[in-house]
């Protein structure tokens, strides 16, 4: 059985759904929890001809980014005390959420990744991609897909 999950959220409502799943399973079995959050990077600043930059726009960027990141593990952090267990958080940043979901999952030891997916088919999961797909395609560590 898996032991520690890592479970991957960026605060839809599908995705919280995915966290109350995730966390009733890991109530049934036992298992760990640590709950991820993809955060993109603050943009890189322009300055340029004519740009008038703010000497704290980019601090004030990049902690809005890690403000909207405690919103979203707080909110799903309450999900899964809801169902009666307990979890740790964790943020990763950078520009290729799989990427950082993978790497996340194995510095924590974990032996199971449980996603959402939004069950897009056809052209428009060919155009639009999906990190769960992407994820499914590099990671070594199973991987649980919740529809």
């Amino acid at each position: 059985m898996f032991k520690h999950i890592l479970v991957p959220t960026d605060g839809s409502e599908l995705s919280l759904r995915n966290v109350a799943r995730a966390a009733s399973y890991a109530k049934e079995t036992g298992a760990q929890i640590t709950l991820f959050y993809a955060q993109p990077e603050a943009p890189a600043p322009y300055i340029g001809l004519g740009a008038m930059v703010s000497p704290h726009l980019n601090e004030e960027v990049a902690q809005r980014l890690r403000d909207a990141a405690q919103e979203v593990l707080d909110a799903a952090e309450a999900v899964v005390r809801d169902a009666g267990t307990r979890c740790q958080r964790a943020v990763g940043v950078g520009n290729q959420p799989y990427a950082l979901i993978i790497a996340a999952a194995e510095s924590h030891g974990c032996d199971l990744i449980f996603m959402a997916s939004h069950g897009r088919s056809g052209v428009s999961a060919l155009l639009l991609g999906s990190e769960t797909q992407k994820v499914l395609a590099h990671s070594k560590i199973p991987v649980l897909v919740y529809r």
